[in-house]
Parts: structure tokens; sequence; C-alpha cells
């Protein structure tokens, strides 16, 4: 039962948990490990007293010999306890990348990435270091101080009241201020989440805001932002300070209290001389231990947002489905419904089919949801109601990792990584040989301006691309999905950032490309998308109509009225 508590309580995996009750082991052993010299001290002072000292030696073998035990506890302690904690913290860090594989897109559009970066690398640090410090520190000294409260009573419950109401009184004053403290520290936790998404906006959107003249209005944000912070800083740690400094001079009390109480006793012969110091040590012992948990337990509940967060994230719904082998690769979209935000549908009872060997393009203005549909039918989202099936197949009973083996999608926004042109192309096929990367990058029209680089195919690209223009990192994608020659292919605006001459030789390649496929593609050139099998027209999230281009011309007004748009962008003349 205590296991499953920490684990639910401090987000542990079962590896964790057993190393953190390892740990929690050793520090009562550590706390244990005191006692014995305490002891010896007691029996010397009793012999002491009594006028017969005895043999000298043996008290000090005994002190070796619990030196020597304190010595392997110690060290027994520092190991299990740090080698768990960086075990469980590097865990910990893995799991959540797992986890965070295996999310649904849309968790993707709903949360800042630079916060989850730093859930998994701040986070899981302050996580690390209340492991090896505080979290075990603390429950193995509760147990070992209900263990030394038992006996204290039983020895004399006066003197043991004494010890114990003062200690217990301090340890009260953090936990009736607990959620005071954690309020706090939660507000001061997410104004630095919003700091860290504003850094992250401004260095990506560094040229933009230089070059409409924003950077002072940006940098004027930001300090108010940081001043912000600051103050909530300050509040956070005066609301943890004035609760940790009460109960650590609460904690201090035992000693002159019992001294007090002690020597009135002693004075009427409640009590010896020897009982008194027995209890002197003990609560001096006890007194000093309580200040450092005290500060401990405050470190615990700085956590509480942070382990919330990563909760957040492991407990997280993921996608559902199972392994499936897809033979028949007609896509069915049927009443289908779907919202980002609760409250604002973007698509409305929308039905169309798009058969395996041939080309259906969405169409209609922007905002009308044709590249959510795409989504969708990729099962990047879930649909809110009906149904988008494949080969007869609801993609909801389809594990992702199953589907998207027979899904190429080329989005608008194209995403690279910093590495050779020749890996990036890989990354739709990882199997593929350097040959086949080639002729990908040939037929999807990159050869020409790869060719033109110092390292052709090796050259490294930067950050997403970086050093490439948007036409080229484009056609990198368009190469990926040659490469990737699944049965259904997507295309979200493909040709936006290419050159009619580009654009032409890319028609080509997806000639060879899509036999016998099931195409899906938008395109707002609606000349490319004339001779399409079928022409799905979209409006307001609706379906308004489908067919070919010289019924949708009869049938359709909005279809209609983009074709006379698209005639006189044509003959529009700067």
């Amino acid at each position: 039962m205590m296991k499953t508590y920490l684990k639910r309580a401090f987000q542990l995996s079962d590896s964790g948990v057993k190393g953190l009750a390892k740990s929690i082991w050793s520090f009562f052993l550590y706390y244990v490990s005191f006692v014995p010299p305490m002891i010896c001290v007691f029996l010397f002072a009793d012999r002491l007293l009594n006028g017969n000292t005895g043999k000298p030696v043996v008290y000090l073998l005994f002190m070796l010999a619990a030196t020597l035990v304190m010595y392997l506890v110690i060290n027994y302690n520092y190991k299990t306890t740090y080698d768990e904690t960086y075990q469980e913290s590097a865990n910990l860090r893995i799991d959540l990348a797992e986890q965070l594989s295996k999310l649904p897109l849309s968790y993707f559009s709903k949360h800042n990435l630079s916060d989850l970066a730093q859930t998994i690398m701040a986070d899981v640090a302050s996580i690390e270091h209340a492991f090896a410090n505080a979290v075990a520190n603390s429950i193995g000294f509760a147990i070992y101080f209900l263990v030394i409260s038992v006996a204290l009573l039983i020895m004399n419950w006066k003197l043991g009241l004494c010890v114990l109401l003062p200690v217990l009184t301090s340890a009260s004053v953090l936990f009736l201020t607990k959620k005071l403290q954690v309020r706090d520290v939660n507000k001061h936790y997410d104004k630095l989440r919003d700091i860290s998404e504003s850094f992250q906006n401004a260095i990506e959107l560094n040229q933009e805001i230089k070059s409409y003249g924003l950077k002072e209005k940006v940098e004027a944000q930001m300090d108010q932002q940081l001043d912000e912070s600051e103050n909530l800083q300050w509040k956070a740690q005066i609301t943890q300070t004035i609760p940790v400094t009460i109960g650590q001079t609460l904690s201090i009390l035992p000693i002159g209290i019992t001294a007090t109480v002690g020597l009135s006793m002693l004075a009427s012969g409640q009590v010896s001389i020897l009982i008194l110091l027995g209890y002197i040590i003990m609560v001096a012992k006890l007194s000093g231990a309580m200040g450092g948990v005290l500060l401990y337990l405050t470190e615990i509940f700085y956590l509480d947002a942070r382990i919330a967060r990563i909760g957040e994230i492991k407990n997280h719904e993921l996608q559902g489905g199972e392994k499936a082998v897809l033979s028949d690769f007609n896509v069915e979209i049927k009443d289908v419904c779907f919202s980002y935000q609760k409250d604002t549908q973007v698509i409305r009872h929308a039905s169309f089919t798009a058969e395996q060997g041939q080309v259906t393009a969405l169409v209609g203005p922007s905002g009308c949801g044709k590249t959510t549909m795409l989504k969708l039918i990729s099962r990047l989202y879930d649909a809110d109601s009906g149904t988008v099936r494949i080969g007869g197949t609801d993609i909801r009973e389809i594990h992702t990792d199953s589907l998207f083996k027979y899904v190429s999608i080329v989005f608008q926004e194209v995403i690279l990584f910093n590495t050779s042109i020749m890996e990036n192309i890989r990354l739709g096929r990882l199997d593929a040989s350097d040959e086949e990367v080639i002729r990908a990058a040939k037929l999807a029209g990159c050869n020409e301006f790869v060719s033109r680089l110092p390292d052709t195919y090796q050259t490294i690209i930067g950050e997403n691309g970086a050093k490439l223009s948007g036409g080229e990192r484009q056609r990198l994608s368009i190469a990926r999905a040659i490469l990737k020659d699944a049965p259904i292919i997507i295309l979200d605006e493909i040709a936006a950032s290419l050159d009619v001459e580009t654009e032409v030789q890319i028609q080509t390649g997806l000639n060879h490309l899509i036999q016998g496929k099931t195409v899906i593609v938008i395109s707002h050139r609606l000349k490319s998308i004339e001779n399409a099998d079928k022409i799905v027209v979209m409006k307001a999230g609706t379906v308004e109509a489908c067919g070919k281009h010289a019924h949708l011309l009869k049938q359709s007004p909005t279809y209609r009225k983009m074709i006379e748009k698209s005639n006189l962008a044509e003959k529009f003349n700067y």
C-alpha cells in the first residue's frame, strides 16, 4: 500500500518505487546508527555515577565498533540514495519521452513545446534533487521518530511528551500552511513557463520582430514578465520561509522544556540524573534532525506543480487501436465532425469517398477545413463523431504504427532535421539504400539544387533546413513521400513554395508515384486539379459538392466562384 502511494504521489516507475523504498530504509538505518554511541555514553555515565567505571577499554571497543557500523551504514545510505536517484531520473526521462511518442498530435497542439522540454529537463532535475536529499530522508526520519517516540513514552511519559509535543507542533506548522505554500510556488512555476514560451517565440520570430520594428516592445514585455516572476518568487519564498522559521524555532524548544521539567522531576525524585541525561541527549539529536527535515518538507511541497505536470503527461489517454494489415485502400469519410476547441466546430458532418487508383482533390476557401480533413484521414487527430474508414476498417481501430506504414504525408509546414540531405530524405524509409534515396530526390526535383552544394547529398542543412530555401525544403519533404511509396498519398499545397518549372518536374515524378494509389490533394492552383478524378468542394467545414470539374461548375456555387477568382488572378498585373 505504501509503495502504491509513493508511486502515485511522486509519479515513480516500478523500479523507482523499489529504489525509493531502499533509500528510505537506508535513512532509517542512518538515524538508528546514532543510537549505539548514545547507549555507550549512557552506560558509561551510569557506571561513573555508581563509582564503578569498569574497564575503559570495553567502552572504547564498543565505541569503535559503533563507529564502524555508522561508517558502513552512512556509506550504504549514500550509495543507495544517489544510485537509485540518478537511475530513476534517467528512467523518468525515458518514460516521458516514450509516452510523448505515443500521444496523439492533438496533445501537442494544446501544449507549448517549451513547456514539454522544461518538464523533461527542469522538472525532472528538481525531482532528482528532492529524491537525493529530501524525500527518502523525510520518510526515513518519520519512521525513526515513530519508533523513538514509543520508546521515550514507555520510559517516562512526562519527559517523552516534553520531547515530542514541540517537535510535532513544529511539523504541524508546515502542514497547516501547505496549501498556501503550494499556491504561491505554483503561481511562480506557471509564470516561469510563460517566460520560457516567450523567450522561445522571441528567438523563433527574431527576424519578424526586427523587420517590423518590434524589438523594443518585445523587450519591454519580457522585462515586465521577468519583474512579475521576481515578485512571485519573493512571495513564494517568504510564504515558505516564515513557516520553516517558526517550525525550526519550535523544534529547539524541547531541549529547554525537557531540561526544565526534568530538573524539577529530578529534585522531587521522580527521575534519576541518568534518565534525565539520556532524554537531553536524545532531544538534542531529534531537534537537530527535525530542523533539517522541515527544510526537506518545503522542498517536497515545491515539487507539487512539477509532479502534477509529469503525472498529466504520463496519465494522458493514448490513441487506441490494434496492429492491422490492409489490402484495400479506399478512404471513406462518413458524417465526420471535429473541433480543436470544444466550442468551435471545424468539420461539420462531412462525407465523401477517395477511391484507390484515383486522385481526389479537396478545394474550398481558406479556413474551410481542408487541411484538418487531411489530418483526420491520417489519424493525426481523431474525429469527435462519425467515421474515417480505410478499406472498410475504422482507423480508430488501427494502431497508428500500423496506419502510418500505409500513408505518406506532405504538409505545407515542412519539418527537417539538422543532419544531411541524404538522412533527411531517408526518414521516408529507413532501410532505403543511397541509390534509392537519390532516385526519390531526382523525382522530387531535388537533384538540381543538391548538385550545387559543396557536399551534395551529405550537406548538413541546419536546424529545420535553415540553409535551404522554402521551395528546396518542400522538395525534400516530397522526396521523403516518394521514397516511402505508401499506397495512400496525402499532399497539402505541395506547390505553394515552388516555381512553375520545379512544379512541372515534381508533377512528372508524382505521375509515376500515384499509379494505383489513393491520392488526396489540396491545391489553391485550381488549374492543377481540374483533371482530378474527383473534386470535393468544402465550405465552412461542410462538403458542399463532389464531382468532376465540369459538373461542379454547374452544381457548386463555391467552386464556380473560386474558378472565377482564379481566372481573374491569372490576368492580374502588378
